[in-house]
């Protein structure tokens, strides 16, 4: 399927979608992708990264327009209230950040477009975080992928969560030390 000529639009769909309400992250067909075809990697990552920030609109209005009709039952299906609550109250300090770290993480991507349109969170340093998380989400993966190919593909699969915590925690730890040194 990695390899079909409707693989990419199928992976645009899914990221699109992953943004505002499906559960499934579009790096399982990502990574396929870009090992079946690592010269088109950049193309890859670009398209990926583009429907995701896109996507992001979508949940973001779901939480400015629609939350209670719309937005609450999908928090509640996932069972994430209690974190929407939690994010809701960091936002007023922390919103650009949170966009960014959670942004990287395999967390639901939803969540915090959701959470971001609730809170009625700046829509331009909405955009700008966005497009910041997801390009280093989705380009680290295919420059790991681009130059390592099948070894890293089984690193990251079994460790997905680690991996990009790691890079959460770098980034955190570098602006702490740009603020504080």
């Amino acid at each position: 399927m990695a390899a079909h000529r409707h693989a990419m639009a199928a992976m645009a769909l899914i990221s699109f979608a992953e943004s505002s309400f499906l559960p499934l992250p579009p790096d399982f067909l990502l990574v396929p992708m870009i090992l079946a075809q690592p010269r088109r990697a950049w193309l890859i990552a670009a398209v990926c990264t583009i429907t995701s920030v896109t996507g992001g609109y979508v949940g973001y209005a779901i939480g400015y327009f629609l939350f209670d009709t719309v937005g609450l039952p999908v928090l509640g299906f996932y069972h994430m209230m209690d974190k929407y609550e939690a994010f809701r109250a960091a936002f007023a300090e922390w919103g650009a950040w949170i966009i960014v770290i959670k942004g990287l993480t395999p967390i639901p991507f939803k969540l915090v477009t959701i959470a971001s349109g609730a809170a009625q969170f700046d829509l331009v340093t909405f955009t700008v975080a966005s497009v910041v998380s997801r390009s280093l989400r989705f380009f680290l993966l295919a420059a790991l992928l681009w130059r390592f190919g099948e070894p890293i593909r089984d690193f990251i699969e079994r460790r997905l969560m680690l991996v990009t915590s790691m890079i959460a925690a770098a980034l955190v730890g570098g602006f702490v030390m740009l603020r504080y040194l």
